[in-house]
């Protein structure tokens, strides 16, 4: 009991601090231990699950606990469906599983209350119904509450899952998971915007045809402890992802546990606000073939009060679903660097200018592996500050984490071994069977449309525009009223004299120590506005500030802007 009263206090003075400007959660951030194995011919095993909570287990370093050594920061596995383990399961409480690829799984967290709980299940069996689909019942997971440490226990939410078959509109497995996405972000929206008092409490860390997320609030050794189903030998699956979570001033949460839906990330995304705010300034523009009336329901894109990763798997959640490839949305969130790049062939160089118009990269320094269940891969962002090792066995086995020496692998089965670089994807493709090479994806990417074409005969750039002399060019403000906003807004003359003269005059921005030498809010009577990007030890990276790192310069196009999510083109129909 005291442990519980002690989280829930720390929960209600988070959430008064966030109602009261004092805490964002926006600025969470985590450094941790991410690595997968993967069976690359789909080859199904327990072995390849167990071989998953070994690397889990041996990241144990890259993780960390609170004053409760017991409770980590957050640790768990994604993997394939189990379809013949899940099969036998509910057919002992009682409703028969549709074949794989027919009907959808998810993982939820519930209230503890019985009444918000019941408020919770009936709004999604609800949802589930309004969008033609059927809902076969609910499974509560068995767990073993004594495995988890006692803040964990104290915060710890009901966990089941959900059956869903395939109805109306889910005619194939894309739109199935379409519509799977369709009624999350619903039950989301409906739980959020409700009169419970803690809707933080709800959550779904996965609903899919695909793939079934196990985390929580855990140390390592604990998660095949704590979730008993990962001991049944039945539990087959051919990809293990898997994550250990380090929290850096952060409230660790069930939620905030790693993997997501379709990544897990080692890292932290230094462009967050920027790449949120585009988000919110496009989405109520999209447009989607594949989504029709449907898009309307999936926004916000981004969940409010989501982590820097939850964010960035928000976003490649939605461009997987609109007939992109997972590697197609990867290479628009996070490309290479490509525009000064000259041995880049220009058809490249054409896929990223063009998918530049609509996406912003989301910098790091950050290591992303992800997966749709059938492809499995990981990526550096393009500063390569994150490194990740990955080897390969005589016998298909692919293993890829944080560090080497995550299992054991004798000499003689190594076929190849080698690290991550910046920009560049490795991907395992398990329905082929292979290795995909950085170079045949993205050359096949960049030959799947007249990038060159639509940039040639739509794009326009800003330094071509006709230029007005300075001397014609009517002053906005009186010199008074522009220094009534100057000391409104806090900029001081150094601001003027540093930053601001040079941009106008030379278009460059000054680089400094980038530190924070602010006097102390108590200590100063000057005003306390900040940029909302937080300074960082790395250069700036934004699609507006540095070409050098292969952003793009700023621009505007007939036929899609950096203020406009859709390139309206007849090739080109995804949101």
């Amino acid at each position: 009991m005291k442990n519980e009263t002690h989280f829930n206090e720390l929960r209600r003075l988070q959430r008064d601090a966030q109602a009261n400007g004092l805490y964002s959660s926006e600025h969470e951030h985590d450094a941790c231990g991410v690595g997968f194995v993967v069976q690359m011919h789909g080859k199904r095993s327990h072995d390849i699950v167990e071989k998953g909570l070994k690397i889990l287990e041996n990241l144990t370093h890259r993780g960390a606990c609170g004053c409760d050594p017991l409770t980590g920061d957050g640790a768990g596995i994604l993997m394939q469906i189990p379809h013949e383990f899940l099969a036998a399961q509910c057919r002992e409480i009682g409703f028969e599983l549709p074949e794989p690829g027919r009907y959808g799984v998810g993982t939820v967290f519930l209230p503890r209350n019985v009444f918000e709980r019941n408020a919770c299940l009936e709004s999604f069996e609800k949802v589930i119904h309004e969008e033609g689909q059927k809902l076969l019942g609910w499974r509560v997971v068995p767990i073993d509450e004594n495995a988890a440490g006692p803040l964990a226990r104290s915060s710890m939410p009901e966990i089941r899952q959900v059956f869903i078959e395939a109805g109306r509109g889910a005619g194939d497995s894309a739109a199935l998971e379409r519509k799977l996405y369709v009624v999350r972000k619903r039950v989301e929206a409906e739980v959020r915007n409700s009169d419970l008092k803690d809707p933080e409490s709800f959550y779904v860390p996965s609903l899919s045809s695909r793939t079934l997320v196990y985390k929580g609030l855990l140390l390592p050794e604990q998660i095949p402890a704590f979730f008993t189903d990962l001991r049944d030998p039945s539990l087959t699956s051919a990809i293990a992802l898997v994550h250990q979570r380090f929290s850096t001033n952060t409230l660790p949460s069930w939620d905030r546990a790693h993997p997501y839906r379709i990544i897990a990330h080692n890292g932290e995304i230094n462009t967050l606000r920027g790449n949120i705010n585009w988000m919110h300034a496009r989405q109520k523009m999209f447009e989607s073939a594949e989504f029709g009336e449907d898009i309307a329901k999936i926004l916000p894109v981004i969940q409010p009060g989501g982590s820097d990763s939850a964010g960035f798997d928000n976003a490649l959640e939605l461009l997987s679903h609109t007939g992109r490839s997972l590697p197609h949305a990867v290479m628009m969130m996070i490309p290479e660097a490509w525009q000064k790049h000259e041995g880049m062939e220009q058809d490249k160089k054409d896929f990223y200018e063009y998918h530049a118009c609509s996406m912003e990269p989301w910098d790091g320094p950050a290591s992303i592996a992800f997966t749709d269940g059938a492809m499995i891969g990981a990526v550096l962002d393009r500063n390569g500050l994150r490194p990740s090792r990955y080897v390969v066995t005589k016998d298909g086995l692919v293993v890829m984490a944080s560090e080497v020496g995550v299992l054991e692998i004798p000499d003689e089965e190594v076929e190849a071994k080698n690290r991550l670089q910046p920009g560049r994807m490795f991907l395992v493709d398990t329905e082929q069977g292979r290795i995909i090479d950085d170079e045949e994806i993205k050359n096949e990417m960049a030959a799947a449309q007249p990038y060159g074409e639509w940039l040639s005969n739509n794009l326009v750039r800003v330094a071509d525009l006709p230029g007005v002399p300075a001397d014609q060019l009517e002053p906005q403000s009186s010199e008074e009223e522009l220094l009534r906003l100057q000391k409104a807004f806090g900029f001081t003359r150094e601001d003027v004299r540093i930053l601001m003269n040079p941009m106008a005059q030379n278009g460059q921005e000054a680089i400094g120590s980038m530190g924070n030498d602010a006097p102390l809010a108590a200590l100063s009577d000057k005003p306390q506005v900040r940029a909302k990007d937080r300074a960082s030890a790395h250069p700036p990276s934004t699609t507006t500030r540095t070409a050098d790192t292969g952003a793009p310069s700023a621009r505007t196009s007939g036929v899609g802007c950096c203020s406009q999510p859709i390139l309206k083109l007849p090739s080109e129909r995804w949101a």
